[in-house]
């Protein structure tokens, strides 16, 4: 199939850009029995002193311009709720506070906002931990108990927030509709709870409240029409979160990331020659290859520690809730190593699974970060990021021309690294206006293979290319089909960024850490 050029001018560049402008990038972040039984002041009775525990909170984000690296986004105004906890802290969403320049927060019934800061945060589990500046707050507002069970479907449930439409506190009332041990943000995994009590925009980090004790925190609700289906996270996730972060460090849950299939169809268990009384979740492909590795190819998970696992690749947990296995790996899972008995060429045995909190990828999340970037010339070159990825797929003219192209960006979304420290490096922007790139197509979303014939590794190899050059011209080449190679003098592309940067107020060539390597050599 041939493209021709003006075709391509369109397909490629353009589309990018337009996709990552129009896009809205936002980034999608240890109590103890005593603390989380305190009692609550109730002035006024139970009801006061949930409402006093309740604040608004307030952050201006400045999130990343991941078609313009070097800076960031207008900052943008959020509101949410959060709640007191124990140790003179405020609990919310991690997506409430995340890349937050300023945060505040007002009480219930409050004249003043108070100024806090971000202690701890998790975009995985969507868990933040807030400070404040001054903690006389906490002598009025107590923090509120959390239970220490899950809760029963269709128990009553109370939402205290702050969502749009007032300015007030809200509250209402539904019940616990199911309970599901499901995806967060990748590559985490946790229990959520779905309410029917109403969830808007504005709610997420208020607490859901039964009896007298916090059952969980509000987070989402569902869209695409969907009515009265609103989601929490447990207290049982909250304790977790809180115990990881109480060395001031989030480590994040352990998960493992082999592929699975249920053990459900005639013909597979016929295929494993397994007995009818033998049942699991059958290993489709394992995360390693390697000779070591315990899981092989159609293993089947029987056990998960000492509990059953069913051919659906579930466990039961108590008397009418069932989840999936992996639920488990978050409680018995120690120093790294889960406990698992499988079926293998019809031989049960005992493996000791290697897990860990995070699976590398060639297209990482930001995680909260900013990307990284280097000006050279009319080009800007950065980091491929999940995020700028994801505002890509918004656009299917742009995923259908990056198809066809046979883009990394597509094509090795969701791989590992070949290597260590593999990285896609991309063309972030158009071409800064220049006598330099005349003539030449819109790069915007171009993955770098070579330059001057060198396999480009990641961002920093790339620097150090550039910086090491004596070659009288810097020819790049890109991945992909029907990309053309833009050729340029080096001596004009070292006189010309200056020039470039000055006019397009970029204030810094690169990011801290490729500076760092640019000038890592006296220069010429």
């Amino acid at each position: 199939m041939h493209f021709p050029s003006p075709l391509l001018r369109a397909f490629a560049g353009l589309f990018v850009t337009a996709a990552l402008t129009a896009s809205s990038i936002t980034v999608q972040a240890q109590a103890t029995d005593a603390a989380r039984t305190e009692p609550v002041p109730t002035v006024g009775g139970q009801a006061n002193a949930v409402e006093n525990a309740v604040v608004k909170v307030f952050a201006a984000a400045r999130y990343p311009d991941l078609g313009k690296p070097w800076t960031k986004q207008s900052p943008k105004e959020l509101s949410g709720s959060g709640v007191v906890i124990e140790g003179n802290r405020i609990l919310t969403n991690a997506h409430v506070v995340l890349y937050a320049s300023q945060v505040q927060i007002q009480g219930n019934q409050a004249g003043d906002k108070l100024s806090a800061s971000v202690e701890s945060i998790a975009p995985g589990i969507d868990l933040a931990v807030l400070k404040l500046d001054d903690e006389s707050f906490f002598d009025s507002h107590r923090a509120l108990p959390r239970a220490s069970t899950l809760p029963q479907v269709k128990d009553s449930v109370m939402v205290y927030g702050f969502p749009t439409g007032g300015t007030s506190l809200s509250i209402t009332k539904g019940i616990v509709s199911r309970i599901d041990f499901t995806p967060y943000n990748y590559p985490v995994s946790g229990l959520r709870v779905q309410i029917d009590a109403a969830i808007n925009p504005g709610n997420s980090g208020g607490p859901a409240v039964a009896g007298d004790k916090m059952i969980g925190l509000a987070f989402s609700r569902l869209g695409g029409g969907a009515e009265n289906i609103g989601y929490i996270i447990p207290c049982e996730e909250i304790e977790l979160f809180l115990q990881d972060v109480a060395d001031g460090h989030y480590t994040g849950k352990p998960t493992i990331f082999d592929e699975f299939q249920t053990l459900e169809n005639p013909a597979l268990r016929a295929f494993l020659k397994l007995d009818k009384s033998v049942a699991g979740t059958v290993v489709h492909r394992p995360s390693q290859s390697t000779a070591t590795y315990p899981l092989k190819a159609w293993d089947v998970i029987t056990k998960i520690g000492d509990a059953p696992v069913d051919d659906q690749g579930e466990i039961k947990v108590s008397e009418g809730l069932r989840v999936r296995f992996g639920y488990l790996i978050q409680k018995i899972a120690k120093d790294g190593n889960l406990p698992l008995t499988v079926v293998r060429a019809g031989k049960e045995i005992a493996i000791s699974l290697p897990v860990s909190p995070d699976r590398p990828l060639v297209i990482p999340d930001l995680k909260g970060g900013y990307p990284s970037y280097f000006v050279f010339g009319p080009l800007v070159f950065s980091t491929a990021s999940a995020e700028y990825v994801s505002a890509l797929s918004g656009n299917a003219g742009v995923m259908t021309a990056l198809a066809v192209r046979g883009s990394p960006l597509v094509t090795r979304r969701g791989d590992q690294p070949a290597f260590d420290g593999e990285e896609l490096v991309i063309i972030s922007s158009p071409y800064f206006t220049h006598r330099l790139s005349k003539n030449y197509s819109n790069p915007s979303g171009n993955v770098v293979d070579t330059i001057n014939g060198i396999h480009i590794k990641n961002l920093g190899h790339l620097v150090q290319v550039l910086r090491d050059s004596r070659d009288e011209f810097i020819t790049i080449e890109f991945f992909g089909r029907y990309v053309e190679a833009p050729v340029f003098v080096r001596q004009e592309m070292l006189a010309a960024t200056e020039e470039i940067l000055t006019d397009n107020g970029v204030r810094s060539q690169g990011s801290p850490d490729t500076l760092a390597i640019w000038n890592a050599k006296p220069s010429q």
